[in-house]
């Protein structure tokens, strides 16, 4: 999982293939929850490039999306968002890959 540095890196990662972008920060116990699924997550789905973008760093990015709860997951394919798997609530791993399962291939 790429962590993103700037908002320019953002949006060229989100414009370049198949990416999903998870929103998270340190302080939230649901995000440490999901964490260690993540790798294997990412391995199941190789199509898509995983970005980790820190809710508090780039808030800009948040209120742009409309990501008001973490964590939270947007998808993209070339720059144009494709689905979203946002709210507050804690996510399972099921959850995250139904929400994959369920992008337009």
């Amino acid at each position: 999982m790429k962590t993103v540095e700037t908002v320019k890196q953002f949006n060229e990662l989100i414009n370049n293939g198949k990416t999903i972008a998870l929103f998270t920060a340190d302080w939230c116990p649901d995000c440490r929850v999901i964490e260690p699924e993540l790798p294997g997550i990412e391995a199941e789905y190789p199509q898509f490039t995983f970005l980790s973008v820190d809710r508090d760093q780039f808030i800009e990015v948040c209120q742009q999306y409309d990501v008001f709860g973490i964590p939270s997951f947007l998808a993209f394919d070339n720059g144009e968002e494709t689905g979203r798997f946002v709210s507050k609530d804690r996510k399972t791993k099921q959850e995250i890959t139904e929400f994959i399962d369920a992008l337009p291939k």
